[in-house]
């Protein structure tokens, strides 16, 4: 729990509400869930260190030829710990990404320290090759 005022008092809240955001391109508001040592983890990339980084490359993202969305199958918490099971959305263009993901959220004093994805780079190809011939079918 937080006393911090505007900041939920729920781990799960606080994952939720910073997903809802990055969906509605509210990256600033994204950012304010963010603790300042924040490390970001995707499977086979390197991570991600401090918040003016993750900062970066989240507004780097949010371009109108770019989305993001994600499908929450499941979510879960153990104190600070949160658990995702999930399929993230990677638009470019008309081209739509999706690609299954589980992902592991630390919290610190109500703002996220560790956002650590896993996801098959296999899934992510064929999501890739799904998307383009969706939308090449689509003309």
């Amino acid at each position: 729990m937080t006393d911090e005022p505007g900041l939920p008092d729920n781990a799960v809240t606080v994952v939720r509400e910073f997903f809802g955001a990055l969906e509605l391109d509210a990256v600033d508001e994204a950012l304010e869930l963010l603790d300042p040592a924040i490390v970001w983890k995707n499977t086979g990339l390197p991570s991600v260190r401090g918040k003016d980084r993750v900062a970066a490359v989240l507004r780097g993202l949010n371009r109108p030829q770019l989305g993001f969305s994600a499908d929450m199958h499941h979510i879960a918490a153990d104190g600070d710990i949160v658990l995702t099971d999930r399929t993230d959305y990677l638009r470019a263009g008309p081209v739509k990404i999706g690609f299954w993901v589980s992902g592991t959220f630390e919290l610190r004093a109500g703002r996220i320290v560790l956002w650590d994805d896993h996801f098959s780079m296999g899934n992510v190809l064929r999501g890739t090759v799904v998307g383009a011939a969706r939308a090449v079918l689509r003309r």
